[in-house]
């Protein structure tokens, strides 16, 4: 081939065409993805916290607290599905906060790439946590005697759920991993903001037994309304209510904290 030839080839080439913003989020969501390969001790605290949660809650509590572990099971199983997805949703803070150590950002940030698609792996694999503990969750329960009374429809309509819960959520810590410079920092702060709305909650117990200025509290709690739809769908007796109560915080969370994320990420 000569040299004119070569000249006008290079002339007449196309660019290839820009991948989508759909197609960035999956190369880092398969990046999410093999985290899970080639760092599998991640899968050890995200089974054994909610196992441990379950069995000692429900043969510790349950008999003084329902009567019987078996009627505990049916009301506590729900709420710690909930619990489970909000403790976990502080992975994609942490995560974030190492990759930024280790400068991994500063070359997406150079790539010719949606703004956004780094920040949808980590929700990928933030979903892929959720549903691993969420169905381990569910047999550990079944195991033990829990019926969901909502049958399958139900089930598949609460995990939904508890993907929505945990998008929302996620985006909390997806900011303070952006603030935060320590993937430990992110821990403690989130674990700070966390510890009193999962524990003044209803996820546990009854609000009904609780002193009226910290009812007050948890009646407005939005674990404590997630938690309430939670047990309405796995019930077959949800209301439409409950249902928006429910995802009020999740979408709120989104619309707010997503801008934001970007914000914070484009000036660090």
């Amino acid at each position: 081939m000569d040299k004119e030839t070569v000249t006008t080839s290079l002339i007449y080439a196309t660019r290839p065409p820009q991948p989508s913003a759909v197609s960035n989020a999956l190369v880092f969501g398969w990046r999410a993805v093999l985290k899970f390969k080639h760092i599998p001790e991640q899968l050890f605290d995200l089974v054994m916290t909610p196992i441990m949660f379950t069995l000692l809650f429900t043969f510790v509590f349950g008999g003084a607290l329902s009567g019987s572990t078996a009627a505990y099971l049916q009301y506590f199983l729900p709420g710690i599905l909930v619990q489970t997805v909000v403790f976990n949703s502080m992975y994609s803070g942490m995560g974030l906060s190492t990759d930024l150590g280790k400068g991994l950002f500063d070359r997406f940030r150079s790539l010719p790439i949606w703004s956004l698609s780094p920040f949808a792996g980590l929700m990928v694999g933030d979903i892929l946590r959720h549903l691993i503990a969420s169905l381990l969750i569910l047999f550990i329960g079944v195991l033990l005697g829990y019926r969901p009374e909502g049958g399958i429809i139900g089930v598949v309509e609460a995990l939904l759920l508890l993907l929505v819960i945990g998008f929302g959520f996620g985006w909390i810590f997806l900011v303070l991993g952006l603030v935060m410079r320590t993937p430990s920092t992110v821990m403690t702060m989130a674990f700070t903001g966390i510890m009193p709305l999962v524990f003044a909650s209803n996820i546990m117990v009854d609000p009904a037994t609780m002193p009226g200025w910290l009812r007050v509290f948890v009646d407005v709690n939005p674990v404590s309304l997630m938690t309430t739809a939670m047990r309405g769908l796995m019930a077959g007796n949800v209301t439409a209510a409950h249902l928006g109560a429910a995802l009020v915080a999740p979408i709120l969370l989104t619309v707010v904290l997503a801008p934001l994320t970007l914000w914070l990420y484009r000036r660090k």
